[in-house]
């Protein structure tokens, strides 16, 4: 008798089988038009402490016209007081490199940061040349950026062990058309993995608005008949996980002073038969990682 896993993965996209697709791949190859513009970057870290105490941090990327910067938040439901804000464009704080210790009852917050040669590319978060340093009572929390670990440890003069990171979930806010590209990673030992999604109307010969979503140059999902299909939901199969793929594009289509629409991808296990509508009602498992990427796509009109 077959596993859950493999009764699932029987009836859902396969991302990593060579035939895994059966529609054309040209749809997955980028028109002319430029991809929209992140304006706003949040991802979720859970880390484990030695003491085994575990910490929700959120690091926020952004930028406008006249602001680009790094929030980072501690905490979920019950968040510390204290938090870290940096704004690279003002005129009256330009620091791109220093560090702060934040005010906590609970723990010593130090963020160390060096932005000074951060290289971007479109979006709000830098892509190399960088690095953030969290530490919690000395001990190493979270690094972000290309600095080895080894560097770390020698910079902050500790000998203490990166803690357990895990990354939960990913939100990214676009405005601009209606084509999206971004990078996911759905577990941590999994490999990085390009993610499209393309919507089309008829102003590019196509009878009636759709959409698809390409991952690695495969076309994973192609949805017809847009403006009746709001709403679905499709199961992929990618790096031996089951990803629940969820579309909302109803705002676009009747409420267009609303501008977005939703896009999610969400790692579950096969024993978990629930989609993410249902999550909130039911009871989390701290020792359980899944991870979530969220796209709020605004069209500009």
């Amino acid at each position: 008798m077959p596993d859950i896993i493999s009764c699932f993965s029987e009836n859902s996209v396969n991302v990593s089988h060579s035939s895994c697709s059966s529609y054309s791949k040209n749809a997955c190859i980028s028109p002319s038009l430029a991809p929209s513009t992140p304006n706003s970057v949040s991802s979720i870290y859970k880390t484990t402490l030695s003491n085994q105490k575990q910490l929700l941090i959120t690091v926020t990327w952004c930028k406008s016209h006249s602001n680009q910067g790094l929030t980072i938040t501690f905490g979920e439901e019950k968040p510390l007081a204290s938090s870290f804000r940096l704004n690279t464009n003002s005129r009256f704080f330009r620091k791109k490199r220093g560090s702060k210790v934040l005010e906590s009852d609970e723990s010593k917050v130090e963020v160390f940061w060096d932005l000074s040669n951060a290289k971007y590319e479109t979006g709000p978060e830098p892509v190399e040349g960088f690095y953030v340093a969290i530490l919690f009572d000395a001990e190493i929390g979270l690094i972000l950026g290309d600095m080895a670990e080894e560097t770390v440890s020698k910079k902050f003069k500790t000998r203490t062990v990166l803690a357990k990171v895990s990354l939960l979930s990913r939100h990214e806010h676009c405005s601009g058309n209606t084509l999206y590209t971004t990078k996911a990673q759905f577990c941590d030992t999994g490999t990085w993995h390009d993610i499209l999604i393309r919507c089309s109307g008829e102003n590019e010969g196509f009878k009636s608005p759709m959409f698809s979503v390409c991952i690695d140059k495969k076309t994973v999902i192609r949805v017809k008949r847009l403006q009746w299909n709001f709403r679905g939901n499709q199961t992929i199969f990618v790096d031996g996980l089951l990803v629940d793929l969820l579309w909302d594009v109803h705002n676009w289509f009747f409420n267009p002073a609303s501008g977005y629409a939703v896009f999610m991808f969400r790692t579950r296990s096969g024993l978990d038969s629930r989609l993410w509508l249902e999550e909130k009602i039911a009871q989390k498992d701290k020792d359980r990682v899944e991870f979530s990427l969220l796209i709020y796509a605004c069209k500009n009109t």
